[in-house]
């Protein structure tokens, strides 16, 4: 296992970037999400004006977003991920797949479409993925108990990866747990296998993930945006 300070975004596929969010930026996001509800494994989130400034390309989160893919990034899809002792879920090793829209339209490699909380989603071919890049913003501790995100370092340089084939490259390259704080930010491509068991013992873990992109979608299709 690699040790978390080490990890390079640009090696890695994923980096932390600590106290990235000071007491009053957390208070803001805290604020921004209060009327969300809990007790589900994940609140899509359509648009939070509220936060626009933190999230875009110059405030304290979007800069980290910007960073790696330019001027022209943008947030695309938001989620909340409020882990409790009623709400204590785990997840198996994956990839996101999927993007958020504003409208449906047929445009060759893009499908299936879903909707969920009312947000159209769909897959894209994977090389839109692959020019992704996600930020988990992190609103309460999270040590080895507490649910940390799992990765797999490097494994975003390997395109599509079959169901059947996880667990072989999970051997192969390793796992790292995301440790964080309050206000810590961790950054990771998009396509990286990830994951999380439940907290052990039950506790609150709440994190923002907002997905990023710089490139616009092929015409008719626009991102949802945040």
């Amino acid at each position: 296992m690699t040790a978390a300070g080490t990890m390079n975004f640009l090696k890695d596929g994923a980096e932390c970037f600590p106290a990235a969010l000071d007491e009053a930026c957390c208070l803001a996001i805290e604020r921004a999400l209060a009327d969300l509800p809990t007790g589900v494994p994940g609140v899509r989130i359509g648009a939070a004006p509220a936060l626009h400034d933190l999230l875009g390309p110059g405030g304290a989160a979007g800069s980290i977003a910007t960073g790696v893919l330019g001027p022209r990034s943008r947030p695309v899809r938001a989620v909340l991920f409020d882990k409790t002792e009623g709400a204590n879920w785990a997840l198996g090793w994956h990839q996101d797949r999927t993007i958020v829209v504003q409208q449906r339209a047929s445009v060759e490699g893009f499908g299936p479409w879903t909707i969920k909380s009312g947000l159209v989603q769909v897959e894209p071919p994977f090389p839109i993925l692959q020019q992704m890049v996600t930020l988990r913003i992190h609103l309460d501790p999270v040590d080895e108990t507490n649910a940390p995100l799992r990765i797999v370092p490097g494994s975003h340089k390997l395109g599509r990866i079959l169901e059947a084939k996880i667990a072989s490259i999970v051997v192969q390259f390793g796992e790292e747990l995301c440790i964080a704080g309050r206000g810590d930010i961790w950054l990771y491509a998009t396509p990286i296998l990830h994951g999380s068991r439940a907290a052990d013992p039950p506790r609150r873990r709440r994190v923002l993930q907002v997905d990023y992109a710089a490139d616009d979608l092929p015409q008719p299709l626009r991102w949802r945006g945040v």
